[in-house]
């Protein structure tokens, strides 16, 4: 009995400290999904400007060199493509849904593409599927840190390829729907082709005020453009880790729950074999208690 019960004092005492590591790791969670979900809400407001602003410019020109033109459109240079995931666990099918759905979204292309992956969890999925890696990032831990991030991203991917070739990114991550739902989605960052030229331009101004391009339009284009490919990557980043600490929060929650549930059972397993020990002392005590009784009768008599 009493070794029955110390190892049930063990197994409270143990599940007593995971329940406390879990409330942490839930509340670094709940934290963190903050800072991402405000820096996606800002970032679309800037999004908007910096399509507003590729607007002007190709209203006000025609074709340029640094889009791709209509006869030029099949793909000459190299495809690649970006999967943004995780390098922690307890993200339930965080990865494997990006994954799954890239392996499936690159399958269909003509080629073998390049691919690089950030976060250690979801290279893992991605080698495991057969696909070629050639380039892996760490996954930001911050809002900071997603710039220094796009920045060596944009690089990377910058294979060496002809000037007249016409290469193809994509990129592959979680976008956050409601609560803690994700759902995996893919972008074509580039070509920047005819067709995307032509969506702009045919967009409405937002105003009766027609915007003018001060300056040389070619800068301003490529400056435009720069911060486009920069605040897509950087938006795709920020949507993937709120989606990793919803799903990281909800896997909290559900473990929160069960540790409630397991300790609820430990303790009601633990009082009822004390109540059972103390029964069978009091047993003990009343019987014999009653031997020595029955025993001081036979003496009197």
């Amino acid at each position: 009995m009493s070794e029955s019960a110390a190892n049930l004092r063990r197994k409270i005492a143990g599940a007593g400290e995971l329940e406390s590591v879990v409330r942490t790791m839930k509340a670094m969670a709940a934290s963190s999904i903050g800072q991402y979900e405000n820096a996606v809400r800002a970032l679309a407001d800037y999004y908007r400007t910096v399509e507003l602003g590729l607007v002007a410019c190709f209203r006000e020109g025609g074709p340029t060199p640094l889009i791709a033109g209509r006869e030029r459109r099949r793909v000459t240079g190299p495809i690649s493509a970006i999967v943004f995931g995780s390098d922690q666990g307890l993200v339930g099918q965080f990865n494997d849904a990006v994954a799954d759905f890239a392996v499936k979204t690159l399958a269909a292309l003509p080629s073998t593409p390049q691919i690089w992956a950030v976060g250690e969890r979801v290279q893992g999925r991605l080698s495991d599927a057969g696909l070629p890696l050639v380039g892996f990032f760490t996954v930001p831990n911050s809002v900071k840190a997603i710039t220094p991030l796009v920045g060596k991203i944009l690089v990377e991917s910058e294979t060496p390829h002809s000037q007249d070739d016409v290469t193809e990114l994509y990129l592959f991550y979680n976008r956050p729907t409601s609560g803690a739902v994700y759902e995996p989605v893919s972008q074509r960052l580039l070509p920047l082709d005819e067709t995307w030229r032509r969506q702009l331009a045919e967009r409405r101004w937002p105003t009766g005020n027609l915007p003018e391009i001060v300056g040389g339009s070619s800068a301003t284009l490529r400056a435009l453009i720069r911060e486009y490919l920069f605040v897509s990557l950087f938006r795709a980043c920020a949507e993937s880790l709120a989606s990793e600490n919803a799903s990281r929060l909800a896997a909290m929650q559900r473990a929160d729950k069960n540790i409630g549930e397991l300790l609820e059972h430990l303790n009601r397993t633990f009082h009822r074999l004390r109540q059972s020990g103390i029964d069978e002392e009091l047993f003990d005590v009343i019987s014999g208690f009653e031997t020595l009784s029955r025993k001081e009768r036979r003496l009197a008599s």
